[in-house]
């Protein structure tokens, strides 16, 4: 017996899911490295970016309310060709991903709480944890979406506490960066286009609530609200979070990679001796809030792989779950290859490892590549189709085509700062191998379909 969604995704729902879908503890603190003027910088991207991809989003989840989101929108746009190929990268992104987010899982585990674990310990933790998602994943949407939802509170209840520690340890200590001068506060232009990209690599996701479009509650008022309330939160979050950041830290001593740790750790100080055991309860709670990313992305890169019909072209690809119905064997794929990932990543070392995350880096790029793809179909399909749209981008055409030059641009630029342009070392090369492999084997999913159906 299928087990299949009878309540429909609420406002609040849609909004946990989206913020739990967005908003990242593991890499938010990158852009603290240029000091006060990150500040600025979220609030900035906010504005330029953020806002006009919320709405831009809005308006195509809001007409288009389809299981599949980016890749229904691209297939009604540009036909299937496109929709495979984006429906393929969104998919094979995550699978991808997921392995740099545990690894981080278990570094988090190491520094912060059990210093003495083994690597191979570790490891075994990164790989339980991707079964864990595959777990969820597989018991189906209202599994998924409670679980990210719960994980979204916490998610945001922790970055709230990270800025409200900022302030008490600032009234207590002072601050370690100077917030007074208002020139710290205005960006140099040579950080600017770098950290604007790595700020815009963290709001993606506005999107993702689309790939269950059929399961969300009044689509055409519930989808642009979720945008405002969402895209609001997320971006006071982010940035009132770097504020306690830079209370604790010196920019110049930011770790662009376990940063949170050392910050946290040290915003914990102004409990005196209960230091360690307060700091312990909060970066427990922030790893577990790491899973909550991974829960809301393979679930709605399952869901896009199968609105391309992808499961359709290979009895394995489109086999069910007996009992909940869900694409299993795409979640036990993503599983196997999150799993070879880790397990190469831990047992090898030096430039092993530098390989794994070169890896991710190519995979970032085809993921941002996606977006290249739905853009354009948002301006196409404002010009040529007629669907009645309840919920437009403010200033109609002209104003979707300002969303659609400045989301481009800013994505591009991430694009741009995530290439290795390096050609005598190997990650350009492996970046550019990796791409040109993933488009091809998107190209080959789309012939095999083309030769089922014929």
């Amino acid at each position: 017996m299928n087990n299949t969604t009878t309540k429909k995704i609420n406002l609040t729902q849609t909004v946990l899911f989206t913020v739990a879908s967005i908003l990242v503890l593991d890499s938010f603190v990158a852009p603290s490295i240029i000091g006060v003027s990150s500040i600025t910088m979220w609030i900035l991207m906010a504005i330029i970016f953020f806002i006009p991809y919320g709405l831009l989003s809005a308006e195509l989840g809001a007409t288009y309310p389809d299981d599949g989101g980016i890749v229904s929108w691209v297939g009604r746009a540009f036909g299937e060709f496109p929709s495979v190929l984006v429906g393929w990268m969104y998919w094979i992104n995550v699978a991808f991903w997921m392995p740099a987010v545990f690894t981080a899982f278990s570094g988090w585990l190491t520094l912060g709480v059990f210093p003495d674990m083994s690597m191979f310990l570790q490891g075994a933790i990164a790989v339980v944890m991707c079964w864990v998602v595959v777990y969820i994943g597989v018991r189906g949407i209202d599994l998924s979406v409670l679980v990210s939802n719960i994980m979204a509170i916490l998610k945001m209840s922790i970055l709230l506490i990270f800025g409200i520690l900022g302030v008490v340890y600032a009234i207590k200590n002072g601050t370690a960066n100077d917030f007074s001068s208002l020139q710290n506060w205005i960006p140099s232009w040579d950080n600017t286009l770098i950290y604007g990209a790595v700020i815009v690599y963290n709001l993606m996701g506005f999107e993702l609530i689309g790939s269950i479009g059929s399961k969300i509650e009044n689509p055409k008022r519930t989808i642009p609200l979720m945008t405002v309330i969402a895209g609001a939160a997320i971006t006071f979050l982010y940035a009132f979070g770097t504020f306690g950041v830079l209370a604790a830290l010196p920019a110049n001593e930011v770790d662009t990679v376990d940063g949170f740790v050392y910050a946290l750790y040290e915003l914990c100080s102004i409990f005196g001796s209960a230091q360690g055991a307060i700091f312990t309860v909060l970066i427990l709670a922030s790893i577990i809030t790491l899973v909550a990313n991974m829960i809301t992305w393979a679930m709605g890169a399952n869901e896009s792989f199968m609105a391309a019909d992808l499961d359709k072209r290979s009895r394995l690809l489109g086999h069910r779950h007996k009992k909940y119905g869900t694409a299993d064997n795409l979640y036990y794929i993503m599983g196997t290859v999150s799993t070879i990932l880790i397990i190469l990543n831990y047992a090898l070392s030096g430039d092993a490892n530098d390989i794994f995350w070169t890896i991710f880096s190519f995979a970032s790029i085809v993921f941002l590549a996606n977006y290249l793809f739905m853009f354009p179909a948002a301006i196409k399909l404002k010009y040529t189709d007629d669907t009645p749209r309840e919920y437009s981008v403010p200033g109609g055409k002209f104003g979707m085509w300002v969303a659609f030059i400045l989301c481009t641009f800013f994505v591009g630029l991430a694009i741009y700062f995530l290439i290795d342009w390096d050609f005598s070392a190997y990650p350009f090369w492996m970046q550019l191998i990796g791409v040109i492999l993933t488009v091809f084997t998107g190209w080959l999913l789309y012939k095999a379909g083309k030769k089922k159906s014929a």
